[in-house]
């Protein structure tokens, strides 16, 4: 089974510094949902991976971030993509739980979930450092692409050393499906 993690907000849609905390702050970023159909249609297994710590911080609701996935379900859906399952980590840094990135136990359950035996093949996108560092970790590919944090990101000096950086899901996407007119940066 071929899988890819994407992180939700500055990877699959625009990011904000005050959060997204409902549906019609929810924007695509270009080419994503094109991109995640692309996937899917090649025989890629997409599943999300997303920090939503403004649940804990009680900044928007469980079902505002379900009415946000519907959203992002309905549009990827209508491109031809699917999700295979969107897992998240309501939690704040202060809670001091498993799951929030960039700590192991959402990766681990997509593992456990998915029966995922060769993790050396299991891509994450990410754009922030939590991303890379939780794929790392477990030993997936860290994929970091510009849009987002990932600007700001891939100037840290502390990004893992085997991590892929592109401009974009799509710009990724293309790399790994092997297309022409790409470039790395």
């Amino acid at each position: 089974m071929k899988i890819i993690i994407l992180d939700r907000d500055g990877v699959i849609n625009q990011d904000s510094t005050n959060f997204i905390k409902n549906e019609s702050e929810w924007i695509p970023i270009p080419g994503s949902l094109e991109a995640i159909a692309k996937l899917c249609k090649n025989g890629y297994t997409v599943t999300v991976c997303t920090n939503q710590s403004g649940i804990g911080r009680n900044l928007f609701t469980l079902e505002d971030f379900e009415n946000i996935n519907r959203k992002m379900n309905t549009l990827i859906n209508s491109f031809g993509g699917v999700l295979s399952g969107i897992f998240y980590c309501p939690h704040t840094d202060q809670d001091n739980c498993y799951c929030r990135k960039p700590r192991t136990g959402m990766i681990l359950d997509i593992i456990r979930k998915f029966n995922i035996d060769n993790v050396s093949n299991l891509y994450m996108v990410g754009d922030s450092l939590r991303d890379l560092i939780a794929i790392n970790a477990v030993g997936g590919k860290p994929v970091l692409v510009k849009t987002g944090k990932g600007n700001g990101t891939v100037k840290d000096l502390s990004i893992p050393s085997n991590t892929l950086i592109f401009n974009d899901l799509y710009q990724f996407t293309q790399y790994l499906l092997k297309e022409k007119n790409y470039e790395t940066q």
